[in-house]
């Protein structure tokens, strides 16, 4: 993703953010990354894994859920997040078994489910690879607030895509909590996911 489209997406989520998250109150956790809890969007989708079965956000009640929306033959940002979030579940322990990372693709006309298995476990077996037809996509994108949009390549075959360089991470109830950057390490990650387990 190149610098102007980063702060494009940077920008389309930002009104989102910033209308959704609830001020820090008393007894509110600190977290690294950025608290949307009690932000009115991130609550549902229906997507196929890449075994090939039906998910939705409720299959994983009780454990956190990290959600990252990308594409296999993205340069940079989606192996660095997806190698951040590997080392992030490193660093948990015994209790990465109670976090659920899942990549969601946006550009299902490439990432099948045959493109999406050995990609996301190749960073870490625990990890999930989601993929559903365009308006599957499209309606999931939507309620995570999630920019994405092809851009033309050399080739039809070759295109890239712009999308929005940020995870978010749910609750094991259901709650939408974290807006984590692409910036943010992995040892950040691992405090925000503690901090979410213990509660």
């Amino acid at each position: 993703m190149t610098r102007r489209a980063a702060l494009r997406a940077a920008a389309a989520t930002a009104a989102g953010l910033l209308l959704g998250g609830c001020e820090r109150g008393p007894g509110r956790p600190s977290f690294k990354a950025t608290d949307v809890t009690g932000a009115d969007y991130g609550k549902a989708f229906t997507l196929t894994d890449h075994t090939g079965a039906k998910r939705s956000l409720a299959d994983w009640k009780g454990k956190v859920v990290v959600l990252f929306f990308g594409f296999t033959q993205c340069p940079d940002v989606c192996p660095t997040t997806l190698a951040t979030m590997a080392d992030a579940m490193k660093r948990l322990g015994p209790d990465a078994d109670r976090v659920q990372v899942a990549f969601v693709t946006v550009d299902p006309e490439r990432d099948t489910q045959a493109v999406l298995a050995p990609y996301v476990t190749a960073f870490d077996p625990r990890f999930v690879g989601l993929f559903g037809d365009k308006e599957a996509t499209s309606k999931a994108a939507r309620e995570f607030k999630v920019f994405y949009q092809k851009v033309p390549g050399k080739a039809p075959e070759t295109y890239g895509i712009d999308h929005t360089a940020a995870s978010y991470v749910i609750d094991a109830q259901g709650r939408l909590r974290l807006y984590v950057r692409h910036q943010q390490t992995a040892e950040d990650i691992a405090a925000d996911l503690k901090v979410l387990l213990a509660q």
